[in-house]
């Protein structure tokens, strides 16, 4: 593909005042700006949410072998550690 690839959308007309609305709030130069912005931040959202749901699964998984294995090194906690 092509660097700058020509592109058109058409929006219905309520999409459009909510581009050129926030085209003014953001003071971009292009609603194709707007776009772009929204695109990544949407880009952003979703990465951050497939985060959320690795860790999510993997902190699932160890749950349970955490709960046998911290009694084993409660005893450990305090080693090395001068009593003041």
């Amino acid at each position: 593909m092509k660097k700058n690839t020509k592109s058109s959308i058409t929006l219905p007309r309520e999409e459009l005042k909510v581009v050129l609305s926030l085209q003014a709030k953001l003071r971009a130069k292009t609603k194709v700006e707007v776009v772009r912005r929204g695109l990544r931040l949407l880009q952003e959202a979703t990465n951050r949410e497939s985060l959320r749901d690795a860790y999510r699964r993997s902190s699932l998984a160890t749950r349970s072998s955490l709960s046998h294995e911290l009694p084993e090194l409660d005893g450990l906690s305090g080693d090395g550690l001068d009593d003041r």
